[in-house]
């Protein structure tokens, strides 16, 4: 048995190996679900919630690292084998993803409180809670598909919202998991991250924008919620009816039916069952009608005495319906608070009493208009409380997610007429009658009458249709329907509406009967009949009842008339216009009508089984009358759509194909296609239609008016549906029969087609519209032709199609629009996916975009299509024909795609410079789509096609030019902000595919354009990107999160190393042309060396070896080294670039490489001096962005004033740091001190006419004129630091140069502020100043103030300034030395 031995090996979070005597390999990951300490010293220490991957299991006991009892062993895959392999848990990756994010979300949310950021922090708190509590759910895994669904999206939701305030990366997405990059193109890539930006950023509105075609869109309906939670009243002491609907007020009609809620005088249901279940859904709201100004009405019918408060007035077992009152509720501003909200809410709706029952109709439309004088104010307590909820989508799928809410036996209130969207299978058949008014006369009485109208539904046979009233949804149906009673009133108006859904098979022979009834209110009670109306449901043409008002005939009956054989009055006029359709009436009718008297009614059927229109019920019965199918026809193009749509689908014209086309009846496409499919049954029918579509397209080019040709156009889809199906009937009859036949007609259909598109339409406007219906209904045929031909001969037919369009310059503006939305639409098809039609197709389609790029035309749509071909192909990647396809692309698109990105990027910095409008063709969102292209072709290109498309230039300059052109791009990618900064996932494969395209090209950089052919322009090019390309924000690893960092270096490597590599051998590969770079590049190249990657640093700082041994050979020195690598460190330095390590790295690589030269001393005396200089600018960097006091900034400054005068002598950077301490002395309101500080420049200046060029804030002058102005501003800050002896000596100066000048109004300037001076110092008071100098010693001290050597008769900056102010004459100053020691 072998002997026993640990190993840990750790990857991240931590991977154990656990090794034994006797050892089973496994492949597992385990969860730490308890903490592990053991003193022993090959234990592995676990922390609850650490991962370690388990590489073996021991079994004995004592073996092993830690004890398996302490872990939750779960099922792991392992990819990327090797050092840097990683686990993956085989889990739900939402449940993956949520894990490491509240890791990650763990660390920063405890910064947030360190920052004070506390409401941020109390909200992540809530949300990790709640994400903590879903995904435990979701391991659970006892939840139904749509419940993890729904789980699924609120976790995405949170983990999106937490990511987007913590200003973390953004994550695409695709069905709630993460995608994988390497599995979909770049161009896919980006819109699914633009997409997902504007809905996090609440811009969505419509979606990202259709760019291809003009495909239908289907309205999403919206569903609303009502419950009625409680009904407070104190006054009724009735039963009541409530009766809810939706009124448009604008168009003043109701709009949906009504919900009905029978209440008992407690104001509770009156059935117990329904109690906390009195709630409804008003279905089918489109968009429009949220728009309406609505409102919801509630009306209140009790059911009691006539009058409420008089007793005497009708016996009590008598009961009247009789109006109450009515609430109202404005929605325009309800829909817009409970839009977004996930639960119910509640609303008081105030009861109102109408004053004049005349007045009842209307009083809603009273309190909308708040007519006040016309209804009664009700009291605080009284009321109806309702909540509200406004549902989107497809009602089967609202059913699904709200299954609590349907569970309440909810009532579906349909909206009156149709929807928006119509859908296959709504059956319906509802007529809804409203009673509007009546005339009646008083009858011999005193007072008016008490009127009550009932309602019944007979059949043919004189039977009560059953069941066949619906007073609203929420109530059983009734038979009967007893209209409610206005007191006192001959001319009644009810407006009163009830649904009769009577079946369809009742409908013929059925008609409707009103009977008439006084209620009189003496001891009796009773309800005396004294008249009738009635009105048949179908006319003698078989149409219904049309949606208008009916007046209706009133005849004469008592109590006594009995309606048994309902012939007698049927037989008889029912309306004025059965009156005058019956001219030849009895003159003894069972019943006499009532001249005086009248009813009026209204219907509105919404039914898919009847119709009220004449010519579709001729075109219904076709048959009938053959030889009128042409006359139908002609009069069925007058009728509305939507009545065609909900009766028939038997007649196939393209009048009715078209009518598919509308959104509202997109949802009847597969019952066409049913028809199709199922029930056509003309075998020879294939024939004629080819014929006519062959001859309308053959006459478009004579016709002038096109309207027929073009609705052919727009049918074409169904038309090729009709055709195939035909012949495949009559092959399938025939054996396939006439083949030949059949390929040759459609040949020369092909042949009239690309006819028609060759047509030049630029002077006929009828001709572009034939064209466009052509090219938008050309790509719907594609799937019809595939069922009768192989994919290559559709293609070819595709093809020939799409090359006989004439090209961009010979069309308008609005042709090349839909010849493009075509193109595109080709791409997106069935066709376009098979490699076989791909290959044939593709050299058309990247002819047409080649040349809009070529003259920078429709550039967003030209995206779009190379967006999905690059899709395409990236989903077929495993595919032997992809390798021809994406070479076919870079010979045709790689070039031009350059070309174009140059031209966009050159447009949005000149738009961007000069701060105008935006141009279209220069947005963000084209520039992103059009480098996501470029991507996705360069991620595509293998090393086999880098090397044919190097070979393929004719010469080295054209190589040369698209170097060029390549590097540029590039470079502006790096430089413009093309990606959002959360876009991390997109940076990230951007910088990779440049330096895999860079080491693809980098070679033929070196192989064409090195030694005799050097060409200074390219290799440039090269070195600043490969510098832009290093320095770049994304790639700097060093502030990320721990998690992150190794994730990108697990996913992609350091890649600024690897082009830090790839930089260096190119230097090395210059060769004896390294001196054209120096000492240009050596700024470049320095802030390289300053990004904080050890690694690159070593790559890079043997660079300067080079320079110096170049400079060296070239001029015996090394000062233009020298003073470029001072000037830009300087300035890079001060930009917050460098560290100590990169200090102690550039001396100790330096001086080894620089140990075997002949130049040795000198070398060795300019890498100290640099060394020197950095120590002093990081020292003097932290002082300046650190909280050191000011002393401290101002002796950090000195520091490097006595290093650039007396070390290096450079006068520019020594003159720099003077008004950088000036500056300071200013901030500090040090006036005198920084008059001083300035006299150090102005000594440096002589009263000489030498030009000086500008500099710092000076401008161009001569050198008499800067010390002039120089002087001006000195005797400036003496006079406020109140130094006047000091200013004095420095007019007179002045005053010299003005006296030889003979400037005497300058002369006599000077003078008088002179002789103001020596006022000043008589009269004005000061405060005596001292100064000392304190002397620092010891390491531990910042290098600026440490003493080295010092005294105070050092000639350093320092001890000039202390001079000068303890000289001052008044007061004097002290020097002292106050040693420290560490």
């Amino acid at each position: 048995m072998e002997s026993c031995h640990y190993q840990t090996k750790v990857y991240f979070p931590r991977l154990a190996c656990i090794r034994s005597r006797r050892c089973c390999p496994t492949q597992e990951q385990a969860a730490a679900g308890v903490s592990f300490r053991s003193p022993v010293c090959q234990a592995l220490v676990l922390e609850v919630g650490e991962t370690v991957q388990i590489l073996e299991k021991c079994e004995g006991r004592g073996a092993g690292i830690f004890p398996t009892g302490y872990v939750h062993l779960k099922k792991s895959t392992v990819t990327n084998r090797g050092l840097c392999e990683t686990v993956v848990p085989l889990e739900d990756p939402i449940i993956t993803e949520t894990t490491s994010t509240l890791q990650e979300w763990a660390v920063l949310w405890k910064q947030l409180y360190v920052k004070h950021k506390v409401d941020l922090f109390h909200k992540l708190r809530h949300v990790m809670n709640e994400l903590m509590d879903l995904r435990r759910q979701l391991i659970q895994g006892h939840l139904a598909q749509d419940q993890t669904r729904e789980i699924k999206r609120h976790i995405t939701v949170r983990l999106d919202w937490g990511n987007e305030h913590l200003g973390l990366d953004l994550v695409p997405r695709k069905e709630f998991e993460m995608v994988d990059p390497d599995q979909i193109s770049i161009s896919e890539l980006y819109k699914m991250l633009l997409r997902f930006s504007i809905s996090l950023s609440h811009c969505q509105g419509d979606g990202t924008r259709q760019r291809h075609g003009d495909s239908c869109r289907v309205p999403v309906s919206h569903h609303l919620f009502i419950n009625l939670k409680s009904f407070t009243y104190n006054s009724i002491s009735e039963d009541a009816d409530v009766f809810f609907f939706l009124y448009d007020t604008r168009e003043a009609k109701q709009i949906s039916e009504k919900f009905m809620v029978r209440l008992n005088k407690n104001g509770g249901p009156k059935n117990p069952e329904k109690v906390d279940r009195l709630c409804a859904l008003f279905t089918d709201l489109s968009s429009k009608d949220l728009k309406r100004d609505l409102y919801i009405v509630a009306q209140v019918i009790r059911t009691g005495r006539m009058l409420l408060n008089d007793s005497k007035k009708g016996p009590p077992h008598v009961l009247y319906r009789r109006p109450y009152g009515c609430a109202v509720l404005a929605m325009t501003d309800v829909f817009h608070t409970i839009t977004d909200l996930k639960e119910e809410k509640d609303f008081v709706l105030k009861i109102y009493t109408c004053n004049n029952e005349n007045e009842w109709f209307q009083i809603h439309e009273n309190i909308i208009r708040k007519s006040n004088t016309k209804y009664s104010a009700p009291s605080t307590n009284y009321g109806l409380i309702i909540s509200l909820q406004l549902l989107r989508g497809e009602l089967e799928q609202i059913r699904r997610e709200n299954q609590a809410v349907f569970s309440r036996a909810l009532a579906l209130t349909r909206k009156l007429g149709f929807p928006d969207v119509i859908l296959p299978g709504d059956i319906r058949n509802d007529l809804y009658l409203t009673l509007e008014r009546g005339e009646f006369e008083r009858g011999g009485k005193s007072v008016q009458k008490n009127i009550e109208v009932t309602v019944y539904v007979l059949y043919a046979d004189g039977d009560t249709l059953k069941d066949c009233i619906s007073l609203g949804s929420g109530e059983p149906n009734t038979s009967e329907h007893r209209s409610f009673v206005l007191y006192h009133n001959n001319s009644p108006r009810w407006s009163e509406m009830v649904k009769l859904p009577i079946p369809i098979d009742r409908f013929r022979g059925s008609h409707l009967r009103f009977e008439f009834r006084h209620c009189s209110t003496k001891d009796k009670g009773e309800k005396k009949l004294f008249g009738f109306a009635f009105t048949p449901l179908m006319r003698e043409d078989g149409t219904t009842l049309s949606d208008e008002n009916h007046e209706l005939y009133v005849y004469k009956c008592d109590e006594n008339a009995t309606f048994s054989n309902q012939g007698l009055y049927l037989s008889m006029p029912c309306c004025k216009e059965d009156f005058n359709s019956c001219p030849n009436l009895p003159a003894n009718l069972p019943f006499q009508r009532s001249p005086k008297e009248t009813f009026w009614v209204s219907t509105l059927l919404c039914s898919t089984k009847l119709t009220q229109n004449v010519d579709l019920l001729a075109l219904l019965n076709w048959k009938a009358h053959p030889d009128r199918v042409l006359d139908i026809l002609g009069r069925l193009r007058q009728i509305s759509g939507e009545e065609i749509v909900k009766v028939t689908f038997n007649t196939t014209v393209v009048f009715i194909i078209n009518l598919l086309r509308d959104s509202r009846f997109y949802h009847f496409r597969p019952v066409m296609d049913s028809y199709i499919q199922n029930h056509f049954a003309g075998a020879l029918a294939y024939k004629e239609l080819i014929r006519c579509l062959k001859w309308y397209m053959d006459r478009s080019a004579e016709v002038v008016r096109q309207d027929h040709i073009q609705e052919a156009m727009r049918a074409l889809e169904y038309l090729f549906k009709f055709i195939v199906q035909s012949r495949i009937l009559y092959s399938r009859a025939t054996c396939g029969m006439e083949e030949e036949q059949f390929r040759a007609n459609i040949q020369e259909l092909f042949q009239s087609i690309r006819f028609v598109l060759s047509l030049d339409s630029r002077s006929s406007e009828t001709l572009v519209f034939t064209q466009a219906a052509l090219l938008n209904s050309f790509p719907d045929i594609f799937d019809e032709l595939l069922q009768m031909f192989t994919v290559q001969e559709v293609a070819e037919y595709v093809r020939g199609t799409l090359g006989s369009m004439p090209s961009t310059v010979d069309i308008g503006q609005s042709m090349d629009v839909v010849k493009l939305q075509s193109i595109a639409r080709t791409v997106e098809s069935r066709l376009f996916y098979f490699p076989e039609s791909r290959s044939i197709l593709l050299p058309v389609v990247l002819h047409h975009i080649h040349l809009h790029l070529r003259q920078q035309r429709e550039l967003l749509i030209c995206s779009g299509i190379l967006a999905s071909i690059f899709s395409i192909i990236k989903t077929s990647a495993m595919e032997s024909s992809v390798q021809e396809e994406v070479e076919m692309m870079v010979e045709s698109l790689l070039d031009v795609l350059l070309q174009t990105l140059l031209s966009i990027m050159s447009k949005s910095q000149a738009v961007e410079t000069s701060r105008g409008q935006r141009c279209p063709q220069c947005t963000a969102e084209i520039t992103g789509e059009y480098v996501s292209c470029l991507l996705s072709l360069l991620r595509q290109m293998s090393e086999l096609h880098f090397h044919h498309l190097l070979n393929n230039f004719h010469s080295k300059e054209e190589l040369k030019e698209f170097l060029l052109k390549i590097f540029c791009v590039f470079r502006n990618l790096m430089k413009l902000t093309i990606f959002p900064r959360d876009w991390s996932v997109m940076r990230l494969l951007t910088s990779h595919i440049i330096l895999v395209t860079t080491q693809f090209l980098s070679p033929a950089l070196h192989k064409n354009f090195s030694e005799a052919d050097f060409d200074f322009k390219v290799w440039n090019s090269f070195f600043s990107l490969t510098v832009l390309y290093i320095n770049q924000p994304s790639l700097q690893l060093e502030p990320l999160t721990q998690a992150k960092r190794k994730k990108i270096l697990d996913k992609h490597g350091d890649m600024r190393v690897m082009m830090g590599y790839e930089l260096f051998s190119m230097w090395q590969k210059l060769g004896e042309n390294k001196p054209h770079f120096i000492p240009g590049m050596m700024g470049p190249f320095l802030g390289v060396t300053l990004v904080p990657q050890t690694e690159v640093r070593n790559i890079m700082i043997p660079i300067f070896h080079d320079m110096m041994d170049w400079e060296q050979r070239k001029n015996g020195n090394f000062k233009q080294v020298e003073a470029e690598l001072m000037d830009k460190l300087d300035s890079m330095v001060s930009d917050g670039k460098g560290d100590d390590n990169h200090r102690e790295l550039f001396s100790l690589l330096l001086l080894e490489k620089i140990e075997q030269e002949t130049w040795r001393e000198t070398s060795i005396s300019l890498v100290t001096s640099v060394t020197r200089l950095m120590e002093r600018l990081l020292d003097y960097r932290d002082c300046i962005k650190g909280e050191e006091g000011e002393n401290k900034k101002i002796s950090g400054s000195v520091n490097l004033m006595n290093f650039y005068k007396s070390e290096v002598n450079k006068e520019d950077m020594y003159i720099r740091y003077i008004h950088k301490l000036c500056d300071l002395h200013l901030q500090a309101e040090d006036f005198t001190e920084a008059a001083f500080t300035l006299l150090l420049y102005w000594e440096l200046l002589q009263w000489e006419d030498r030009a000086l060029r500008d500099f710092l804030h000076y401008p161009s002058q001569s050198e008499w004129q800067r010390k002039e102005n120089l002087s001006r501003k000195i005797l400036h800050y003496f006079n406020k630091g109140k130094c006047w002896e000091y200013g004095i000596s420095l007019c007179r100066e002045l005053a010299f140069q003005y006296e030889a000048l003979y400037d005497y109004q300058s002369l006599s300037w000077i003078r008088k502020m002179e002789a103001a001076y020596y006022d000043n110092i008589i009269e004005q008071q000061r405060v005596e100043p001292e100064f000392f100098r304190m002397g620092f010693y010891g390491r531990k001290f910042p290098f600026f103030l440490r003493v080295r050597g010092a005294g105070p008769d050092s000639p350093d900056v320092l001890n000039i300034l202390l001079t000068r102010l303890a000289g001052r004459a008044v007061p004097l100053g002290h020097i002292l030395h106050i040693v420290t020691l560490n």
